[in-house]
């Protein structure tokens, strides 16, 4: 007879996180837990955005986001509506689900208010755990209707940078004089004080800020660190995150897991395909059903032609290029026109040539600079901007390229890394965050190359050292290959969090 465990994820699928339920909750059945799931959900069966197509084979209950984005259209508020949408860590402009410390209080009532039926339906069998994603509403839901139920909050880094920005904005308007809300009703008022006033190290943060959108962040910090306090256990994805879970949220180490996100090794693994075979699946990406997408455009507004495929093939030998891939949205934290402007100056120095791939970008949503106005802008040839794939044909892109190559910055895990290295490919990614708890480069067994954060010019050199060093990028590779087969299997993980759920109700019986 399996255990029963309830699964709570305020966002419809997209990201990271909901790659993990789909993921985690289909090992955790050979564990011995069964699982059910509310989640929002949006688009139409069939559409990857669609909780009931994308979860399938799991008991979903879900909350339809499609009339609140309707609603957002219109121009009206999505999160007034009778089933909200859900609002996100992520501040990114003109999107109907607009950052947490926008949302006023009264509408994260009414947020908490809606998930209570959705939560209790999926409870309906009486599960003996509550295994909630990320810091949201849904925590006030289950407080109101299963606060009898041990709860595991599984935290994914996002609402971790959120808090931390909230922390670092508060201090800065401590220093001006005022508070978040003030900040806020000055930058309404148009009487901001000048940049000069800002010490000169934090001035790119306070010029790169939309103070009215922090305006209730204090609320929000306020909220999830009361969450957090009623949470019985925490999972967090890196060594890293349990450090910034102590930190941020004021919570005891003892109570927080390290478990990484895992791979689905059926679907990762190394595959032989020809040059010819590698060249069609570009041609169908780029040619023959262009998903890429220009700052203001839709998906096909950046296509390729036939000759442009040339860049994918050696005209020396004939053989197929060594193909750099991104793979990621187009957030601020990946650092996404940084790689575009080191590979510009790493691509001089290649002994032969090696196209970067940008495979990602969901559409219409961007932080910052938009890397495809980013290359046309600065004449960078060689970039190719794919668009947004399934996560089905991520491994078919991962057979036709040799290094996976991220920047990121406070990056909680790297999921993508580790599907990578699974597929056989070499990784690059910023010495900071997650990464270095599974990227060694030291020693005998270096399965990776870790660059300086932010730092060009360390990045344009480990580029270009993985073209033109076949023989280390294989070896590195082969590595990386050895690692994930051991360490990151999705039914070795499911095991670790089922031991989180049994420490989680021995804790509330105590």
């Amino acid at each position: 007879m399996s255990r029963r465990v309830t699964m709570g994820l305020l966002f419809y699928p997209r990201g990271g996180s909901a790659q993990v339920v789909r993921y985690l909750a289909k090992a955790l059945e050979s564990a011995g837990w069964s699982t059910s799931l509310a989640c929002g959900s949006l688009g139409e069966p069939g559409e990857r955005t669609h909780s009931e197509s994308f979860f399938t084979g799991l008991e979903v209950h879900a909350a339809d986001y499609g009339p609140a984005v309707a609603a957002f259209q219109a121009g009206r508020d999505p999160i007034a509506e009778p089933v909200p949408m859900h609002p996100s860590f992520e501040d990114r402009p003109d999107v109907p689900d607009r950052i947490f410390a926008s949302v006023e209080p009264r509408l994260g009532e009414r947020l908490a208010t809606t998930w209570e039926p959705l939560l209790s339906a999926a409870a309906e069998h009486d599960p003996e755990v509550l295994h909630l994603h990320h810091l949201t509403p849904i925590h006030e839901a289950a407080s109101r209707r299963l606060a009898e139920t041990p709860v595991v909050t599984h935290l994914h880094g996002t609402e971790l940078k959120m808090i931390d920005r909230a922390r670092d904005l508060g201090r800065l308007a401590r220093d001006l004089g005022t508070d978040l809300p003030g900040m806020a009703e000055r930058a309404r008022r148009g009487d901001l004080p000048p940049a000069e006033a800002v010490d000169p190290a934090r001035r790119e943060l306070y010029a790169g800020t939309r103070w009215p959108r922090w305006r209730h962040a204090p609320h929000w910090v306020s909220e999830m660190k009361r969450w957090a306090a009623r949470s019985d256990r925490f999972i967090v994805i890196s060594p890293h995150d349990r450090a910034e879970v102590g930190r941020l949220l004021d919570v005891d180490p003892a109570r927080t897991e390290w478990i990484p996100n895992g791979v689905d090794l059926s679907r990762f693994d190394r595959a032989e395909i020809s040059a010819q075979q590698r060249l069609a699946r570009w041609r169908r990406w780029l040619v023959e059903e262009p998903q890429g997408w220009s700052e203001g455009g839709a998906p096909g507004s950046v296509a390729y032609a036939e000759e442009d495929l040339r860049a994918f093939l050696d005209p020396r030998t004939g053989e197929a290029a060594p193909v750099l891939l991104f793979v990621g949205r187009f957030t601020e934290v990946k650092r996404i026109p940084l790689l575009v402007r080191a590979y510009a100056r790493a691509k001089p120095r290649f002994e032969r040539p090696a196209p970067l791939v940008i495979w990602g970008g969901f559409p219409g949503e961007w932080e910052g600079e938009h890397p495809h106005t980013v290359a046309s802008r600065e004449g960078v040839d060689g970039v190719f901007f794919l668009g947004w794939r399934g996560h089905s044909e991520l491994g078919e892109g991962l057979a036709c390229s040799e290094v996976m190559v991220m920047p990121s910055i406070n990056e909680s895990f790297g999921q993508v890394f580790v599907e990578a290295m699974a597929c056989g490919v070499c990784v690059i990614a910023a010495n900071a965050g997650g990464p270095p708890s599974f990227i060694n480069t030291d020693g005998d067994r270096p399965n990776g190359w870790l660059v300086e954060p932010d730092n060009l010019e360390s990045l344009a050199d480990a580029i270009v050292e993985t073209v033109n060093d076949p023989k280390a990028r294989e070896e590195r590779a082969r590595n990386g290959y050895e690692v994930t087969r051991r360490d990151y299997s999705w039914a070795t993980l499911a095991e670790r969090t089922a031991a989180v759920y049994t420490a989680a109700i021995a804790a509330r019986a105590a």
